[in-house]
């Protein structure tokens, strides 16, 4: 079995070398923008333009669609006039037309849009960060991990890039390098991003942990 693995929305690739990990041996990555540390084929081109034209090509799909519609910063004083792509039902509707096994991964405030996800924490998967994000995938169900108390609350001075909840161990000076780069690639268990794509990328571990689950599912014949 040679699975391929369509990576839409993919950003630097963080997602991507998680579904590597787990099995995945060809990985098709899409962004509307450039990405030069993208570690797998990469596309240039709209996410749902191709996935319209070559879906049906892959075993299976992850999306990551743009989180600032679900983003509660968005209510913030100086961002309350911009509008905002609300991402996931169309997202949902372009991959249910394929046929395929898929994932769609958003933020945690985007559970409301999404259907029966699964919650993932960097703590729950052993890494000394927090990072929640929802998982929506369908036809197979996931066991997702406990999810540990929380022992500490970063706020916006010692987080990553401003974020809240992101770390266990405040991440200081993680915007400015050398040294902060190199702890945030350590914490997220990725060594090829600048400091701007890690701000936007899921670590491994999270899409390894979900990847694994979609490979069995996938060897048991589990497609609709």
């Amino acid at each position: 079995m040679n699975p391929r693995l369509l990576d839409l929305f993919s950003g630097a690739g963080g997602a991507a070398v998680g579904y590597n990990r787990a099995g995945f041996d060809t990985i098709v990555g899409v962004d509307i923008l450039p990405q030069k540390h993208y570690p797998f084929t990469f596309i240039q081109a709209d996410a749902l333009e191709y996935l319209a034209e070559h879906g049906r090509e892959f075993d299976a799909i992850h999306a990551s669609p743009p989180c600032q519609f679900y983003s509660r910063l968005r209510y913030l004083p100086w961002l309350r006039d911009k509008v905002y792509w609300r991402s996931i039902p169309p997202t949902r509707e372009a991959l249910q037309a394929t046929g395929k096994p898929y994932v769609i991964e958003n933020g945690w405030d985007a559970y409301w849009d999404m259907v029966t996800p699964a919650y993932i924490c960097g703590a729950s998967l052993g890494l000394a960060l927090y990072r929640h994000r929802c998982f929506e995938t369908w036809p197979f169900a996931v066991f997702q991990p406990g999810h540990p108390k929380h022992n500490r609350v970063i706020t916006h001075g010692r987080a990553s890039l401003g974020k809240r909840h992101h770390g266990l161990n405040g991440w200081d000076g993680v915007a400015g390098p050398p040294d902060g780069l190199l702890r945030h690639r350590e914490v997220m268990g990725i060594d090829w991003m600048n400091g701007a794509e890690l701000a936007q990328a899921i670590p491994p571990v999270y899409t390894e942990f979900i990847g694994k689950q979609l490979l069995a599912a996938l060897g048991a014949g589990e497609q609709l």
